[in-house]
């Protein structure tokens, strides 16, 4: 089913050509005045300039042909030379029906649907998700949502950071808590216990601790990055260990996402990539491309057309040791052979924007994709508190997720109750319901890539451009009808009596072209 503005751009390209004028300046658009017309035309400027004609004369001329059309109640060419259009309200009604009697409302699906790996959310093993996890989880579901609406074949990934220092850290404050533990002792052959030595609480509380003692203490700090190199070579032991970090972690990191409605579809992280890590250095350095700066491993990315610098991505340390660079490029590689994605997408922080430009670089000159294949990273900006700096708890610390949506619980809680309009049984459930839904439309109704103020009271507001007020409305429209009682579906929708009836038209009419318009946009 054609968009609204497509048909009406149609009807206005067959009268320019009517009018001995070329149909390509017949575009109509959503109108910038809403108070003299619903869509426009301006066509008639450009075309001036083809055909030597003052732009009024065209717009005249166009509006005459216009002037029988059953689409319009009005026609107007009003000077310089606009042609300002309003709908008949049959036209509108008669183009609504035909939207609730088509599959998916009207909005076809994408004729060259591909398989997508998107890659969101991101979180560290062992650490505790904060409010810097929020926006990659929210905006990454919700594009993953819109893929999927228009037929494309999405993979979510969360990417965890799960084969980094903190596990070597995590490993040697176990070790010296409980230096009785099997994991600890080289000679041991026997099956490691199945119950991790540590809740997810007490993971939570190992790692800080060993972070501050790796900075006050320099041998602890050499033992952690020593752990990390045998965990990574493959003791047996630390891998038990790291095991143990992952399967409690992962458990609570599911049951935070599950709390913000956020699904992934693959659950791999760093350490997947590993053995990808030989054959990508392979590929580059087969194809010439790595050259060695002060020792270390580097392709120079840098192109003649280039406005600004753009630093060589190092692939590899001089002591040999990798870096988020050289595990990325691996997980395209690995991400090709197992899925061969037509578009790779990552929603992460806009602050990462030249690091991706480096490693899209360098997978495209190794050819780790074909040539077809999509690379993008969707970067975002900061969620803010009321002083423009990034979220802080009371105590100026990084606030957890978990925090921030209990808080947000809370005083949705207070609200309700303040005006008693849920019963006791049903209140923790809509609290959390609308909590939800101030956190997550308070996030995705600002531009994603600009940083924004969180106001805990506008966005809970049940008045406004809210998620709160949009679940009211849609508890009042279902109100309305279960009142009528009657088949709604039998209803027939009928031409617009007042304006403020066309006008929910109108935009009920541009479901397909918001739809579109995000799709494309992302």
């Amino acid at each position: 089913m054609q968009i609204l503005v497509d048909l009406i751009s149609q009807q206005v390209a067959d009268a320019f050509e009517a009018a001995g004028f070329d149909r390509s300046f017949g575009k109509a658009t959503l109108s910038n005045r809403p108070d003299l017309c619903e869509f426009q035309c301006n066509g008639a400027m450009p075309a001036a300039k083809t055909y030597h004609k003052a732009p009024i004369q065209i717009a005249s001329a166009v509006c005459e042909k216009l002037a029988d059309c059953q689409m319009f109640e009005s026609v107007e060419a009003v000077n310089p030379g606009f042609l300002n259009l309003k709908l008949s309200g049959e036209y509108l009604a008669q183009f609504l029906r035909q939207m609730q009697t088509s599959d998916r409302f009207g909005v076809e699906p994408d004729a060259n649907a591909r398989t997508i790996v998107l890659d969101y959310g991101g979180p560290n093993v062992a650490k505790p998700l904060h409010i810097g996890h929020l926006r990659s989880a929210i905006i990454g579901e919700s594009v993953k949502r819109i893929y999927r609406y228009f037929g494309n074949r999405v993979i979510g990934d969360i990417h965890l950071g799960d084969w980094g220092l903190q596990m070597g850290l995590i490993i040697e404050e176990v070790r010296d808590r409980h230096p009785e533990l099997p994991y600890f002792d080289p000679d041991f052959t026997g099956e490691y216990p199945k119950e991790a030595p540590f809740t997810i609480s007490e993971l939570e509380e190992i790692y800080p601790a060993a972070s501050a003692k790796s900075k006050a203490d320099e041998a602890f700090a050499q033992r952690a990055h020593h752990a990390t190199y045998l965990l990574q070579s493959g003791d047996r032991g630390y891998r038990a260990m790291w095991e143990h970090i992952m399967r409690v972690s992962v458990a609570d990191l599911k049951r935070n996402y599950e709390n913000l409605n956020v699904s992934f579809d693959v659950w791999l992280g760093e350490s997947d990539a590993q053995k990808y890590i030989p054959q990508m250095l392979d590929i580059v350095k087969g194809k010439g491309l790595t050259v060695e700066s002060e020792g270390a491993l580097v392709v120079p990315v840098q192109e003649e057309s280039d406005t600004k610098e753009i630093p060589p991505c190092i692939l590899l340390k001089s002591d040999g040791a990798t870096l988020y660079a050289t595990t990325d490029l691996a997980t395209i590689l690995q991400r090709e052979q197992d899925f061969h994605p037509g578009k790779i997408l990552y929603v992460v922080d806009k602050r990462q924007s030249l690091h991706f430009e480096q490693v899209f670089r360098v997978a495209r000159k190794a050819g780790l994709v074909p040539e077809t294949t999509e690379l993008q990273h969707i970067g975002f900006g900061t969620m803010n508190g009321k002083d423009g700096k990034p979220f802080k708890t009371r105590a100026g610390g990084v606030m957890r997720l978990e925090t921030l949506i209990r808080e947000v619980t809370e005083y949705v809680t207070q609200k309700i109750q303040e005006n008693q309009t849920v019963s006791d049984e049903e209140l923790p459930q809509t609290a959390k319901l609308i909590a939800m839904a101030a956190l997550k439309y308070g996030d995705l109704s600002n531009l994603a890539t600009k940083d924004y103020v969180f106001d805990l009271d506008r966005f809970s507001s049940f008045e406004g451009n809210t998620g709160p007020y949009i679940l009211y409305t849609i508890v009042r429209i279902k109100s309305i009808l279960a009142k009528y009682q009657g088949d709604v579906s039998a209803a027939k929708l009928l031409p617009p009596d007042s304006a403020e009836q066309k006008a929910l038209m109108l935009v009920l009419s541009r479901m397909q072209d918001a739809l579109r318009g995000a799709y494309r946009d992302s």
